[in-house]
């Protein structure tokens, strides 16, 4: 009797979860881990491949996108004359890959600002807020109560009473991060707020790995920003009672960019709510003279938007590579073209936190080092405190900005958002910032890494077996 159910429970569980996972599942590693668990757990395994193995996500997305207010569609004259006058071969094979894959124009007459940590970052963003005239919204993975939550919760609220139209979406599992959670604190102040893909025991939904990822805040159409800062008390670096301090780097950027931030908003807005908003009057007016494209991407996207992006860009590369990330575990394809790309003679650079606030995906980085050092790509192990900047420069005049990491949680499970920046202003504003890093940096040698203890690296290979899953 008990073979008869457990062959019963293999029939109708086991095998067709396994099959599940073999035919939808991108990564081999995923997909083989998963099988394995199902076919040796028939009942278990079934059951939490159900709950956190499946991506229900893309097919909703494609139900909202069929009647979606926010299809772009491409400007493409617009588009040959910035290509014939503005960017030069290689990047213009950067822009058609971009085309290829992304589904919003390209966009002159920009301006963007880099700012630094908490104390350069957050009073521009309360600025903004203050002088909001019609309508503000605000996305954030973190949200945190403590001080700086609280300046942002009083700013929001001093707006809304004003009249203006405030809107705040949180990440469903970075709102416990914090307690009391802000979401609590903001319907308290009537402020409209959503919780993206929060975890719930009723209807079950247990998606922990699909985060909102994308650190937005728009305001009026006019002024937007960008980034890997959080809301938190951890990135005002010089605060003498931060225990923790994150040096980071986010971005104020104007101009007709903010619109396709603001389209990126609303989607994930009816995405969260269900609501969907009509979006604000295009901006047509120049700032500066960058050019710029937003890229969003995530689980409800048939294609890995950027990692495709990037590896077009690092493939063209002539000169130089320079990537600052907070956590590096990035695919086999990429770790190859890195390679290639240092072989052919690219300056490939790449800044690393020494110390990591996730000791795991620190472990995993490791076992990664030693191959991409004999082929000629440079580490560089920045020192405490913790440096959590996303920043992408190729040849001086292409560059990537935003949430993502150079991880598999960033490229393929994490709802991100990132802008595609051509121009001089990649040298002008943002390499200076990379190469003031860099000189605080320390280059790893393979003689170190060869030389580091067995158990050490056993410690590492065995953390990188894990990498589809951190």
């Amino acid at each position: 009797m008990i073979d008869g159910w457990f062959l019963l429970i293999y029939a109708v569980l086991a095998i067709p979860a396994a099959g599940h996972a073999l035919l939808f599942k991108k990564d081999s590693r995923s997909a083989l881990g998963w099988f394995v668990i199902c076919l040796t757990f028939p009942l278990a395994g079934p059951v939490c491949y159900f709950f956190f193995g499946v991506n229900r996500i893309r097919s909703r997305a494609r139900k909202l996108e069929v009647n979606s207010p926010f299809k772009i569609e491409h400007e493409m004259r617009d588009q040959r004359q910035i290509m014939a006058f503005q960017i030069p071969p290689p990047l213009d094979e950067i822009v058609r890959m971009s085309d290829a894959v992304n589904r919003r124009p390209l966009i002159a007459g920009n301006m963007i600002t880099p700012l630094v940590n908490g104390e350069e970052t957050y009073p521009s963003m309360i600025s903004a807020i203050e002088q909001a005239e019609k309508y503000i919204y605000l996305s954030t993975y973190i949200f945190e109560t403590r001080s700086t939550g609280r300046i942002f919760v009083d700013a929001l609220t001093h707006a809304r009473e004003r009249g203006v139209d405030v809107r705040v979406i949180i990440d469903g599992v970075g709102e416990w991060y914090s307690i009391p959670r802000a979401g609590r604190l903001l319907a308290k102040r009537g402020i409209r707020f959503a919780r993206f893909l929060p975890p719930r025991l009723y209807p079950p939904t247990f998606r922990i790995n699909l985060r909102n990822h994308r650190k937005i805040l728009v305001v009026d159409g006019k002024v937007a920003f960008v980034g890997g800062m959080n809301i938190r008390d951890g990135h005002l670096v010089n605060k003498t009672e931060n225990r923790h301090p994150v040096i980071d780097l986010h971005f104020r950027l104007t101009g007709p960019i903010a619109g396709q931030i603001e389209h990126a908003f609303l989607e994930d807005w009816r995405f969260a709510t269900g609501e969907q908003l009509t979006p604000g009057p295009v901006h047509s007016f120049n700032t500066g003279n960058t050019i710029c494209r937003v890229v969003v991407d995530g689980p409800n996207i048939h294609i890995d938007r950027l990692e495709m992006l990037l590896l077009c860009a690092v493939s063209f590369a002539r000169k130089s590579i320079s990537i600052m990330t907070p956590y590096f575990l990035p695919s086999s394809e990429l770790i190859g073209a890195l390679q290639a790309a240092a072989l052919k003679g690219v300056a490939v650079r790449i800044l690393l936190p020494e110390k990591n606030n996730l000791p795991f995906v620190h472990w995993a980085s490791m076992r990664l080092i030693p191959d991409l050092l004999e082929r000629g790509v440079g580490i560089f192990f920045q020192p405490p405190p913790f440096v959590h900047t996303k920043l992408i420069i190729i040849d001086h005049h292409y560059a990537q900005i935003g949430s993502a990491n150079l991880d598999t949680r960033s490229l393929r499970l994490n709802f991100e958002l990132m802008v595609e920046i051509y121009g001089r202003s990649v040298a002008q504003d943002l390499l200076p910032h990379f190469e003031h890093q860099l000189e605080k940096a320390r280059e790893i040698t393979l003689e170190e890494m060869v030389a580091r203890p067995l158990a050490l690296k056993l410690r590492d290979s065995f953390s990188w077996l894990f990498t589809p899953y951190l």
